[in-house]
């Protein structure tokens, strides 16, 4: 496989220097990767350019685009085996999760917006004015930059990618130097499915890359799955330059309310499901739990034992649960915060150490007697501990919401009752992009994605991207003249 970059059509050397990409289960080196600097990031940036406006892509008819997206769907379900345990030496996540989510998702995105290309369409409005037509066309924003997160690499390109290029929209690519490796392997796909040259560019590289695309002035937007406080950096660069167009899906710290009438077994089972998916690393993942006090003990008790009966280990292993998390810097960071959960007074119930293996794994862990104050109620931990605390009463819903609504994000939330008017007062209320009753956070192609407040700006996945990524021209016509 390459680990170069990929621009205008050809494998090149970066000029930076390589950074190794690391199995995060044994803590081996995969791959050395290259490095983009500003003399990179330019010249993909003039291809992506060119690009846009040649016959080759411009040009295409909507079925000739559609038929390269449903192309490149195919290649990744050919390819699926070999993409998913690549997904899972260089991640960490279990190989299901890799097949089941990662590979299978990221297929399903790219026939989705395969179906979309001939269906984007403007619109005839009734103006004013005598004599006069006006329409609207929608066309492609231009060129794209694509930055992506470590904990799905390759789902979350699947999400941006797709739509940009059903829309017409030419793109550089910039994933996480933790976990570049499926998206390199995605763009050789790219390749083979018949992409025009310059039409989709790849430039691999930390900070330093991603700064310099967020603040380059001939990229028309920036796609950007990740941390807030890097969010907030790209809304500045993008403000100092060309004022570019953003697209932001950033932090979370998903609220998770038991009520007194939950099934509680169901409720337990869908909030593992829901925090520990990927060993928490998920944006939305479920990390703050509010329980009626008559069933707290209960769903504590339980909540515990399930957590803490997961098998850990490598996530080549078909039994493994619980995969490490991505690097050592981030299990340190979460080895931190759940320490500082102990000095500030939280109960530790289970876990809450370094598991003791080769590897960057960290014991499922659960805290109980958590205040609204304390670091791990407030900080994205985006690992898998979880705060559990009581709530008084259900007849006091009007505080609860304004305790779960009690943070910078809003991404996600999640409601377990069997009463519909408590999950319906409970889910207008509280501020959150996605809203699950009695199920864990599991995002659909068809369905909007994306958070109030700190958690973002705009929405990916469905009909709602397509606005990310075209702009809106009226045209008006007086044929009266």
């Amino acid at each position: 496989m390459a680990t170069r970059l990929f621009i205008d059509g050809e494998w090149t050397d970066a000029h930076g220097e390589s950074i190794p990409s690391y199995n995060p289960a044994t803590e081996e080196v995969l791959e050395e990767v290259g490095s983009a600097n500003g003399q990179d990031v330019d010249a993909a940036v003039a291809a992506a350019r060119a690009a846009l406006g040649r016959a080759e892509w411009a040009g295409l008819l909507p079925v000739q685009r559609a038929a390269l997206l449903f192309r490149l769907a195919d290649l990744i379900e050919k390819n699926a085996e070999e993409l998913a345990a690549l997904e899972t030496k260089d991640q960490g996540q279990p190989i299901g999760i890799s097949r089941q989510v990662s590979v299978a998702g990221a297929a399903e995105h790219f026939r989705y917006y395969a179906g979309w290309v001939t269906k984007i369409q403007g619109a005839v409005n009734p103006v004013s004015f005598p004599d006069t037509l006006h329409y609207t066309r929608r066309e492609p924003v231009g060129v794209n930059a694509l930055i992506t997160p470590w904990n799905f690499p390759l789902m979350i390109l699947a999400w941006k990618l797709a739509p940009a290029l059903a829309t017409g929209n030419t793109v550089l690519i910039k994933p996480s130097e933790v976990t570049p490796l499926t998206s390199i392997r995605l763009v050789e796909l790219c390749e083979e499915a018949g992409f025009p040259r310059g039409v989709v560019n790849l430039v691999t590289g930390g900070a330093e890359t991603g700064s310099l695309l967020s603040s380059h002035m001939d990229i028309d937007h920036v796609s950007y799955t990740g941390s807030t406080p890097v969010g907030k950096i790209i809304t500045k660069a993008s403000a100092d330059s060309n004022l570019k167009r953003l697209t932001l899906e950033l932090g979370g710290k998903a609220p998770s309310i038991i009520a007194a009438d939950a099934n509680v077994d169901a409720a337990v089972a869908g909030n593992i499901m829901g925090s520990m998916l990927n060993s928490g690393q998920v944006c939305a993942a479920y990390t703050r739990f509010y329980v009626d006090k008559k069933r707290e003990q209960e769903f504590v008790d339980k909540l515990a034992g399930g957590v803490s009966g997961m098998k850990l280990g490598s996530g080549l292993d078909e039994s493994t649960q619980l995969g490490p998390l991505v690097s050592r810097k981030h299990r340190d960071y979460v080895e931190r915060l759940v320490q500082t959960g102990r000095s500030e007074g939280a109960e530790l119930v289970t876990g809450g150490t370094v598991a003791d293996m080769p590897g960057y794994f960290f014991t499922p862990t659960v805290f109980a007697g958590v205040r609204d104050d304390m670091t791990i109620m407030r900080d994205e931990i985006f690992g898998p501990v979880l705060a559990v605390q009581a709530y008084e009463s259900e007849d006091e819903l009007d505080e609860l919401i304004a305790r779960a609504n009690d943070t910078q994000y809003g991404l996600a939330a999640t409601i377990w009752t069997r009463d519909i008017k408590t999950s319906q007062r409970l889910a207008n209320g509280i501020k959150a992009g996605a809203i699950f009753v009695n199920m864990p956070s599991i995002p659909d192609m068809a369905a909007p994605w994306g958070g109030y407040k700190a958690s973002g700006w705009g929405r990916e996945m469905g009909p709602w991207a397509l606005d990310c990524y075209t702009e809106t021209k009226a045209v008006w016509l007086n044929y009266g003249y």
